[in-house]
């Protein structure tokens, strides 16, 4: 994995989890979604992705859990796809990779084009800007600085 690579992966982690839960978690790889620093809800075993429908508000809930809120239909794809033993924090960057490789936004992260990486990637990550998802999104200064603070470079 490459630089730009890894901090695009902890922009996701800073985006979908967040600085503090990530401080009280795992690095974010054992967090469920719902999760706040000050009640996590973490789960204790990578063998498997934890499987647990948590209800958001009335009109959402959400399978999503790990360091990228990964949904557990999704993981149940990419661990065939891609041979992955388990729900561990490699699986988990794995299919991370996958799905920005699918949106054909590896380039544009290795050629310093953050935003345009961010907008590509908005269909999977619900806190990104330009998700379609009734979820909170983050400013897209916010999470371009994320990137250039775990030592990502900008075009």
């Amino acid at each position: 994995m490459t630089p730009n690579q890894q901090a695009f992966l902890d922009l996701i982690a800073h985006s979908e989890i967040g600085a503090p839960l990530l401080a009280v978690s795992d690095n974010g790889f054992d967090v469920i979604v719902g999760s706040t620093a000050s009640h996590p809800h973490l789960f204790t075993s990578y063998a498997d992705h934890p499987r647990q429908l948590i209800s958001l508000n009335a009109n959402l809930k959400s399978t999503a859990a790990g360091r990228f809120q990964i949904l557990a239909h999704i993981f149940d794809y990419y661990k065939a796809f891609l041979n992955l033993p388990d729900f561990s924090p490699e699986s988990q960057s794995a299919i991370a990779l996958q799905l920005i490789k699918e949106r054909k936004a590896l380039a544009d992260i290795e050629a310093g084009n953050i935003e345009l990486a961010i907008k590509k990637c908005s269909n999977i990550w619900a806190s990104f800007p330009g998700s379609l998802y009734q979820q909170h999104t983050n400013k897209i200064d916010d999470l371009v600085a994320a990137y250039v603070q775990a030592g990502g470079t900008i075009a």
